[in-house]
């Protein structure tokens, strides 16, 4: 579990408002100071050595050609810490948001929407956001996921496939490109069938083309869905300029999704992912903090150790690039109307029985002794994830 988990506001005095109904909004930030300090190797784009001795240099070969661990996801130094780390800090964000100790969980170290159940993938070992999904289906009958990293969501879609607990909603570029998943034609199977939903996008898609997509699509979802919690990635390579993404987003228009999706009031888990021109994932996830904050911050980059990484302008906002839009309005409204079609053909909300549970006794430290410890964990799924 993740060592130090510090909140943004004041439980008790400093919620924020949000939505026309005025209701207070608790944040929580998971942290860990040493999560950036991990390193993939020399070349890989992934910039968090690798240490085998002799005597189990045979059995690590062995181990990782079983869990696909080598080439995009080498061993290094720290591995396991690694995993633990951005892994408890999404689980412990969802048993925040289980035991309503806050509306909006942040974990910008999760993300890791690759990873597959006995294999690593895609530069993710541990799919943390399959973990946190499972802890929020302990307390709530449906979880919706949705994913605005520029590659499709491929590990959390395959294990919610099957059912209709969970809806999984994947905006990414789709064809040649990593992990060549995500056909519109991918809907789920059996109970699960129209409760996948990938909407796959071409290069250079611009803020008002995402947006003229992600808004439509994400209304219809919550209406038909009615989710009683939302776990949003947030990977950062669908940005103008990444390294390795082909998108043309601006931080704003990127932010623009977690301000639309905070709209529903709804509890709500943000998770970062993929990433690979690091000053503008921090500059994205700085200002998608604020947003979930509902606070204004300022284009001046403040005096701080990485200040100089910033430069020549020293903003926190950056321009899109010139790259040619290769979405023609016509094939947009013909994804978008299928996608919209799907939807329409779920006749009701899924529901699954509960029965009593015992209350997590860990959440007692952070509760009024007066709490009657009977009203936090009521109902848990006979069935599981299904």
């Amino acid at each position: 579990m993740i060592d130090k988990e510090t909140t943004l506001t004041n439980i008790e005095d400093n919620s924020l408002p949000s939505g026309p109904d005025g209701s207070k909004r608790k944040v929580m930030y998971f942290y860990h100071p040493d999560v950036g300090t991990y390193y993939y190797g020399c070349g890989h784009p992934m910039k968090p050595g690798r240490e085998v001795t002799p005597e189990t240099q045979h059995e690590m070969l062995k181990e990782s050609r079983k869990f696909n661990v080598g080439h995009d996801c080498p061993v290094f130094y720290g591995l396991y810490d690694f995993c633990r780390t951005y892994a408890g800090g999404s689980v412990n964000g969802a048993r925040k948001l289980n035991d309503k100790l806050c509306d909006i969980a942040i974990n910008w170290a999760g993300g890791l929407h690759h990873a597959k159940r006995s294999e690593a993938c895609g530069f993710c070992y541990v799919n943390d956001i399959v973990l946190a999904i499972l802890e929020l289906l302990e307390v709530h009958e449906r979880v919706l996921y949705v994913d605005i990293d520029s590659h499709h969501g491929d590990g959390v879609e395959e294990a919610f496939y099957l059912t209709d607990r969970v809806m999984t909603v994947s905006f990414h570029k789709f064809g040649d490109y990593f992990p060549g998943s995500g056909d519109i034609r991918d809907i789920g199977s059996g109970k699960g069938k129209y409760y996948s939903v990938n909407v796959p996008l071409e290069d250079g898609i611009d803020d008002d083309s995402y947006q003229f997509m992600f808004k439509p699509i994400m209304r219809k979802v919550m209406e038909v869905y009615d989710p009683n919690d939302v776990v949003l990635q947030c990977g950062a390579d669908s940005l103008s300029g990444d390294r390795l993404g082909c998108f043309n987003l601006t931080i704003k228009g990127h932010g623009e999704c977690v301000k639309f999706m905070r709209s529903f009031n709804v509890p709500l888990l943000l998770l970062g992912g993929c990433g690979f021109t690091i000053r503008n994932v921090a500059r994205c996830w700085c200002y998608e903090t604020a947003v979930a904050l509902n606070m204004e911050i300022p284009d001046v980059i403040p005096d701080n150790k990485y200040y100089d990484c910033y430069g020549p302008d020293f903003k926190l906002y950056v321009p899109p690039s010139d790259m040619e839009n290769r979405n023609k309005m016509a094939q947009l409204e013909k994804v978008k109307a299928e996608v919209l079609d799907n939807l329409a053909k779920l006749q009701h909300v899924p529901s699954v029985q509960f029965q009593e549970t015992a209350p997590d006794f860990e959440i007692a430290e952070d509760l009024d002794e007066e709490q009657n410890m009977d009203d936090l964990r009521p109902t848990r799924p006979r069935d599981g994830a299904s």
